[in-house]
């Protein structure tokens, strides 16, 4: 009948009942929700505060961090992990999904914030049950030198340790050796505060590359 309404004129009258100025709204809260949801649980991208990691890492760069990684297996020596800073307050954490939200937010727009980094990024030197040394200017493992090819040239390491690592603790030093505030200074870290595995360089594009 001429009255009928086709399944096509149904479908788009049913499309066409929210109003645009509630369905933007509508789509930034679902694109939140999946933000924080891949953030949490998959992929973060991190940025680089400090020279800690030069030349492997420069200032202002962003890399992607792998949150699965160390659910299957555990970190290795060469590892570039992301973790929660040694110096951050529980009470600084955000603890509610606005807050979440909103620093994810910030975050994928670049929005710096001022005082002590959230997150550390390092390298792993040290596993669980090995004892890591300085002497000479070289890193040693049970007593045995490693090979550091992403060490800058000049680089001059005071003599350290020697330290022994716990059990769930992970040793991890900067690649830039004379500026870099690492398990020298606040001792290893616990593999829970890890936060994941740096696996890419993402920005600058023109250096883009894996770690």
């Amino acid at each position: 009948m001429s009255g009928d309404l086709s399944a096509a004129q149904r479908a788009r009258t049913g499309r066409e009942g929210l109003p645009f100025w509630l369905e933007l709204p509508l789509l930034v809260i679902v694109a939140l929700v999946v933000a924080v949801l891949i953030k949490t649980f998959l992929v973060q991208a991190f940025w680089i505060p400090s020279g800690s990691m030069v030349p492997t890492l420069e200032i202002d760069d962003r890399v992607l961090v792998n949150k699965l990684e160390y659910r299957i297996q555990e970190p290795r020596r060469g590892d570039i992990v992301v973790f929660d800073s040694p110096y951050l307050e529980e009470s600084d954490e955000p603890t509610s999904f606005r807050e979440l939200a909103a620093l994810t937010l910030a975050e994928a727009l670049g929005i710096r914030s001022g005082g002590v980094p959230d997150d550390f990024i390092k390298r792993v030197i040290a596993v669980p049950g090995e004892t890591v040394e300085v002497v000479d200017n070289q890193v040693l493992i049970d007593g045995l030198p490693i090979s550091e090819p992403y060490l800058p040239a000049g680089v001059q390491m005071p003599d350290f340790g020697p330290v022994t690592v716990a059990p769930n603790e992970l040793f991890v030093m900067g690649d830039n050796r004379n500026s870099s505030s690492d398990s020298r200074v606040f001792g290893p870290i616990d593999q829970s505060e890890v936060v994941g595995r740096a696996f890419v360089l993402m920005w600058p594009f023109d250096r883009w590359q894996g770690l």
